[in-house]
């Protein structure tokens, strides 16, 4: 199993694709990126892909421990976009972790995924979270 990371951020929307486990190094380029787009944009929509997943290392559950306490109010919509019943869990285990909408989407959803995020917020500073609305395929 080979970790890796891919990030885009670009107007207001960051996609990252991970596969394996999410590690410290991996953090080191996202955060930037992340950091960026924020400055740039303010409230971001964040497009998180996950193929082969299996968690994080030791490291890199700090790492977003603490990404999570500093950036709360940051993100507008987070779509989960995953492969198993434990990915679609993360949806709804976000939710203290962060003021945006949380959606989960099987990984056959991604253009649906993609869609909700481009959705026109409900209001300018839509701040609830909300469960997934599509129930997970059997895993």
């Amino acid at each position: 199993m080979e970790n890796h990371i891919q990030i885009r951020g670009s107007e207001g929307l960051v996609e990252v694709r991970v596969s394996g486990k999410l590690t410290h190094e991996m953090y080191e380029q996202f955060v930037p990126v992340f950091e960026r787009e924020v400055r740039a944009h303010g409230k971001l929509r964040v497009l998180f892909v996950m193929h082969d997943f299996h968690g994080w290392t030791s490291g890199a559950l700090w790492d977003d421990l603490k990404f999570d306490l500093r950036h709360f109010r940051g993100i507008l919509r987070l779509a989960i976009v995953g492969e198993t019943r434990w990915q679609h869990g993360m949806a709804l285990f976000c939710r203290p972790f962060t003021s945006a909408k949380v959606k989960y989407f099987p990984s056959e959803q991604l253009d649906a995924a993609r869609q909700w995020l481009r959705k026109p917020a409900s209001r300018p500073d839509e701040v609830h979270v909300i469960a997934s609305e599509v129930e997970p395929g059997p895993r």
